[in-house]
């Protein structure tokens, strides 16, 4: 069997802890499936800003480009707040995500059966729920140009520059239309065509790609506003959604809430096919480095894992171990076992980032 390579960036606050979790899963699959990785390990964020004075060198952006995939664990932190903006943590993500051209960010919103009554919505509003959001990565108002602060007459003024072309709307629109065939058949398109021409635009490419080579697929469009009150209404009404840089990052972070916690959320990004055909793509839990708890123990592993899963889906051609491991999740939260996240305000008799890693691997064993 041909190796897969993998690229592990850990990251900064939680990071670490997680992908520890994620070593034991891919150990696993090594050890019990016959899976081979090749694995290498390098720094993004603020921890790399520490070692090398930014937050992604050369050298790992490199290697970035050329393995089957990279597994990031999350990046930022109150210490580095005062960086000049190029050197912030997450110039460090934005960077990967812009030079591999990985324009396609799957996320996926699922609740999980044993944490329906976790969702501040009704249960039966949240039960079963099963959405992609499929959000544009490479380009929008976080890489329009101009952009920057400025002094204008006597104060100063913030410009951020909301920019697509044809071909990027396109490419996304296609990436979600291929998704929706393997699920429910079914696309909303999400903008703000009723006050931004960059919306129009939109609209009207996503319509073009559907008539021209997608009519099977059930089409529907929806101002991004009004899909955020649907989301929170009835969010079984949709199946893929695709919108772009800014709605998408707001969009699935209020998806994400509907399953109970953004410990339990993981995302791909990908990018174009390689020669192995194979795309570009990058792999990361939704939820941030959360550096309050730090080393303590606290921090919901299975994000991560599930990203994992989703590399194994997309990236290595292995769908039904992505099944088992999602399955073994589904067990482990049938049993009771939570992390703090998962357990309200007081914590209650939670188990720790450790604990919820070997209970994975028990249920995979079984």
């Amino acid at each position: 069997m041909t190796k897969s390579s993998l690229l592990i960036l850990p990251g900064d606050g939680i990071g670490p802890e997680v992908m520890t979790e994620v070593r034991k899963v891919v150990t696993w699959f090594e050890e019990k499936k016959g899976l081979e990785f090749d694995i290498n390990e390098d720094l993004v964020g603020g921890i790399a800003y520490d070692a090398y004075g930014t937050p992604l060198h050369d050298d790992t952006m490199a290697k970035a480009q050329e393995v089957d995939a990279v597994l990031l664990g999350a990046v930022g932190g109150p210490k580095y707040d005062t960086l000049d903006f190029n050197l912030k943590p997450e110039r460090g993500l934005l960077r990967l995500r812009k030079e591999m051209d990985l324009f396609a960010n799957l996320r996926p919103a699922q609740c999980f059966n044993a944490l329906a009554d976790f969702s501040s919505l009704k249960k039966d509003v949240v039960s079963g729920l099963d959405i992609m959001i499929v959000r544009e990565s490479t380009s929008g108002v976080y890489f329009g140009e101009p952009r920057g602060i400025f002094e204008e007459g006597n104060e100063r003024v913030g410009i951020n520059t909301q920019r697509y072309t044809e071909s990027e709307i396109d490419r996304v629109a296609r990436s979600a239309f291929e998704l929706a065939r393997h699920r429910d058949n079914k696309l909303c398109s999400m903008e703000k065509a009723n006050v931004m021409e960059s919306g129009v635009l939109w609209r009207e490419v996503v319509q073009k790609v559907h008539d021209q080579d997608y009519p099977d697929v059930e089409l529907s469009h929806m101002y991004a506003d009004a899909g955020a009150m649907q989301l929170c209404r009835w969010p079984k009404q949709f199946d893929v959604i695709v919108t772009d840089n800014l709605f998408g990052d707001l969009l699935s972070d209020a998806a994400a809430m509907l399953t109970g916690s953004l410990g339990m959320l993981p995302s791909a990004t990908l990018g174009p096919v390689m020669a192995n055909g194979r795309p570009k793509a990058m792999y990361e839990p939704v939820h941030g480095s959360a550096p309050d708890i730090a080393g303590q123990g606290k921090a919901n592993p299975i994000a991560c894992i599930l990203s994992f899963a989703m590399a194994l889906r997309y990236s290595f051609d292995c769908a039904s171990e992505a099944d088992l491991l999602e399955a073994a999740i589904e067990t482990v939260l049938a049993s009771g076992a939570r992390t703090p996240d998962l357990m309200g305000p007081d914590g209650g008799n939670s188990i720790t980032t450790s604990a919820m890693g070997d209970a994975i691997i028990m249920a995979l064993d079984k």
